[in-house]
């Protein structure tokens, strides 16, 4: 199986594309142009959203999955025998408070800045930006405590946070409105997010061109003439301060 590809960050009329550009990696179960032909590789009368990630099953020929965090569980072990790198992310243990605290996660800040950044009234965008906000002091208290978010071990819950924190200041700030306070001002999820994009492998999977590339230049309604901005300018790689 392979989680397929690094696709074109700037989606046009067609989704999703593997057109040539920097960091982009072509099609490597087949040879297609957007990521909606490997939908309908994989069922031909496919007529439903096209969304990534997407893992692929290269014996069978189909996709095994498009949700990621049931991506995320299943890599946490489905590979364990086959040469997976050591790590459980997902402790049996801790499975009751990593789902708790990943729906909380979820509603208020993974899904928050969409809900944000996507409305349409003044009032709900008020309400949605508040409630994104009072998530963030919250975690910014519990991280006061505490390392991670289930204490000193990191778990799922901990990368499910930073794939949105660690888009926060460059895209969800200013692109979404979610504009009461950047990240960076959070002296302990800023620190937090540092530490987390400092682990080993982790920042070379980080790419802030795709990421302000596909969000500035792919969603007309909320950025017309899709300017890119060239900012803000962060400090990843300053030591976290954590412990």
């Amino acid at each position: 199986m392979i989680g397929l590809s690094v696709v074109n960050p700037y989606m046009g009329e067609n989704g999703w594309t593997f057109a040539p550009g920097p960091g982009v990696i072509p099609d490597p179960a087949g040879d297609a142009k957007y990521m909606y032909e490997v939908y309908l590789r994989a069922a031909p009368n496919y007529s439903g959203r096209v969304t990534v990630p997407v893992l692929w099953d290269l014996k069978q020929g189909t996709i095994v999955n498009n949700e990621s965090a049931e991506i995320i569980r299943m890599l946490n072990s489905a590979f364990d025998g086959v040469g997976a790198k050591d790590g459980d992310y997902a402790p049996a243990d801790l499975l009751d408070e990593i789902d708790e605290i990943n729906a909380f996660t979820y509603d208020a800040i993974n899904n928050g800045v969409y809900k944000a950044g996507f409305a349409t009234e003044q009032d709900v965008y008020e309400g949605e930006v508040r409630n994104l906000f009072s998530a963030l002091d919250t975690l910014e208290e519990r991280l006061g405590k505490q390392r991670y978010l289930l204490g000193d071990r990191v778990t799922e819950a901990d990368w499910r946070l930073f794939t949105t924190l660690i888009r926060f200041d460059p895209v969800y700030h200013g692109h979404f409105k979610c504009n009461l306070k950047m990240l960076k001002e959070y002296e302990n999820l800023w620190g937090y997010t540092r530490e987390l994009y400092q682990w080993p492998s982790i920042s070379g999977t980080v790419n802030f061109d795709h990421i302000k590339q596909h969000y500035y230049r792919s969603h007309d309604t909320i950025n017309p003439n899709g300017i890119v901005p060239d900012g803000p300018v962060l400090n990843l790689d300053q030591p976290p301060n954590r412990s």
